[in-house]
């Protein structure tokens, strides 16, 4: 996390003193324990600050409504993702598409594992359950569950627990596609707080 955005606040050291539990006779040691605290406190605070626009991937794999359901499968597996916006030609998101979806047009339940073995019904290879020539506004998961570039990480978060789902779209004002969060992308703030923690050393 970059430290620029930390700023220690009289709550972060009220919450460190009472992590520490006993009565400070101030020393150099107790100082910096004490400093070490209110940090990390704070840290965790400011993670949960992030917004969609500054922890978003902006080059989003995307599909258009008429998008076939075997080509939108296919960019899939080549980006090694399970799901994508489905845009219409203003790139208005007007859908979601994800492989639990490519898998119920073949048959196969939500659930399963989608590997090689079960991805011979999407390329192509006929099955009785299978209807040729879907598009992917067919088949694409709605409404769709979307937020601003100023959501908050932690509201964020709140939501794929919630809605069970891995990912959101960002819009901007007009329901525009500006960017998409992963459970991977707050995974990421999560381990870069861990790790600056961790690796943080104190001169003072």
């Amino acid at each position: 996390m970059n430290e620029e955005r930390i700023t220690l606040t009289e709550d972060d050291f009220r919450n460190a003193l009472k992590e520490i539990g006993t009565y400070v006779d101030i020393t150099e040691e107790d100082l910096k324990r004490l400093y070490e605290l209110a940090v990390q406190i704070a840290r965790e605070r400011c993670a949960h600050s992030w917004l969609a626009s500054e922890i978003m991937t902006r080059d989003v794999v995307t599909v258009r409504e008429e998008t076939d359901v075997y080509e939108a499968g296919r960019l899939l597996l080549r980006n090694k993702i399970s799901g994508m916006p489905v845009l219409d030609d203003e790139n208005h998101v007007i859908g979601m598409i994800s492989t639990a979806d490519l898998l119920s047009l073949a048959g196969i339940p939500r659930g399963h594992v989608f590997n090689d073995v079960v991805m011979k019904y999407i390329l192509q290879k006929p099955t009785p359950q299978h209807r040729a020539g879907e598009k992917a506004r067919d088949i694409m998961s709605t409404p769709v569950i979307a937020v601003s570039p100023e959501t908050t990480a932690k509201e964020i978060a709140t939501i794929l627990d919630k809605k069970r789902i891995k990912r959101v779209p960002v819009v901007d004002e007009e329901n525009r596609l500006v960017g998409i969060v992963s459970r991977a992308d707050i995974l990421r703030i999560i381990c870069e707080e861990k790790g600056s923690r961790s690796g943080s050393g104190l001169n003072i």
